[in-house]
């Protein structure tokens, strides 16, 4: 019997999310293979694919805790930039909101400002016609 470290194997990996297909039809299609080349009685022959299938399990659970940690790594980056430009979003509504209030008080003091300068040219009109009104008056009396 060959020793099992001797046997030549081969990992197929590719860099993308669907590497776990990839790789697994090429563990089935290595396994295939030396089971066939392999000369060996057919308790060997089991003990082999048994040994290759867990392995290959090992290989593939290996797999798939790498890309679910890689998952769970860029989740984590999104939430992180989702809740970053959710606080801009509302910060920025609160300067729009308090940009708005300031304007409108603005708007109210030049109002009361405007309204006080009309009332008082309309009383300092109506004291000059009163005034031009009792020098007309007097003018006449004398």
């Amino acid at each position: 019997m060959r020793d099992r470290d001797d046997v030549p194997y081969i990992v197929i990996e590719r860099e993308s999310t669907t590497g776990m297909g990839s790789f697994v039809v090429g563990a089935l299609v290595g396994a295939g293979l030396a089971l066939l080349f392999a000369p060996q009685s057919g308790k060997e022959t089991q003990e082999e694919i048994r040994i290759r299938a867990n392995k290959l399990r090992d290989a593939a659970e290996e797999r798939m805790l790498d890309m679910q940690g890689q998952i769970e790594e860029r989740l984590d980056g999104v939430r992180e930039g989702v809740q970053a430009r959710v606080e801009l979003v509302k910060e920025a509504v609160e300067s729009g909101r308090q940009a708005a209030d300031d304007a409108r008080g603005d708007m109210k003091d030049r109002l009361d400002r405007s309204k006080a300068a009309y009332r008082a040219g309309i009383t300092a009109a109506r004291e000059a016609a009163s005034e031009d009104e009792e020098d007309i008056e007097t003018s006449d009396e004398g």
